[in-house]
């Protein structure tokens, strides 16, 4: 049986502990949990999970540990979970801008740590987590932590001195999306068009469109030409997407970002 703990039950921390559970791997885990607040790990007794009182026991039952909590946390908390690492623990972090090395030093200096950033969707079993490989962590034991993620979507795996800036390109970018969706219902608002059906014509149009990308064989550009006739009422939106330099914004906010998971992690 595997052991898998929860340092935090938050909404990410709850969503994978739920994918775990209604998956295969289900039938051969353990959960446990601890959070301060502990109505929040009795809302999950339902998924079997084993309530800890204490960061400490919660370490000392799992093999694999989810640091869930928030990044700012890591300096207070990790301490308390030290003596209770051994060379078997796995660490699975999903704090924005935290390295392994700070998990070490908060923690064992041995400690074996899978760097991970999830996002939002997680929670409907849509997400996109990317994953980073520490060097003492085994093949084995990455494939369980990637078995739980793929549990609640799907997961591909970057360079660990790359995770910083994939946190814009899956952790943040679902923000970015409804901020892009939100001036197309607004749009759709001032027109007087039915409201809801705005919203149904959208949201499908950006899965078929997502699904276009994946599955078409077609590059972006080639995409964009499908749909632009000549002279047509694409292109003349397109001009002022062009006209505002969309893909420079875009590009700059993913700056931005890393930026910030860069000072995050200081």
């Amino acid at each position: 049986m595997k052991t898998i703990g929860f340092l935090g039950v938050g909404n990410m921390g709850s969503a994978i502990l739920k994918g775990i559970a209604g998956s295969s791997l289900h039938d051969e885990t353990t959960l446990f949990a601890y959070n301060p607040t502990e109505a929040k790990v009795d809302a999950l007794t339902a998924y079997g999970v084993k309530k800890c009182t204490s960061e400490a026991e919660v370490a000392g039952a799992s093999q694999y540990l989810f640091l869930a909590i928030k990044p700012q946390k890591f300096e207070e908390v990790l301490p308390r979970i030290a003596d209770a690492v051994t060379e078997k623990t796995v660490l699975i972090s999903i704090a924005a801008g935290i390295g392994a090395d700070y998990i070490r030093k908060l923690t064992k200096p041995f400690a074996k740590v899978v760097l991970a950033m999830p996002n939002t969707p997680l929670l409907l079993g849509a997400g996109a987590t990317a994953l980073a490989k520490d060097d003492s962590v085994t093949e084995e034991e990455f494939a369980v932590v990637r078995q739980i993620f793929d549990s609640c979507g799907m997961t591909a795996v970057v360079a660990p001195e790359q995770m910083k800036e994939v946190i814009a390109i899956n952790g943040s970018s679902p923000a970015f999306i409804y901020l892009f969706a939100k001036g197309f219902l607004d749009y759709a608002a001032k027109a007087g068009l039915p409201e809801e059906s705005a919203k149904e014509l959208f949201v499908q149009s950006l899965i078929g469109s997502a699904k276009m990308i994946t599955g078409s064989g077609c590059t972006i550009d080639e995409l964009i030409r499908q749909v632009s006739s000549p002279g047509g009422t694409t292109l003349a939106g397109l001009d002022r997407f062009y006209a505002g330099k969309l893909t420079e914004v875009v590009e700059d906010a993913c700056e931005h970002c890393t930026k910030r998971a860069y000072e995050l992690a200081k």
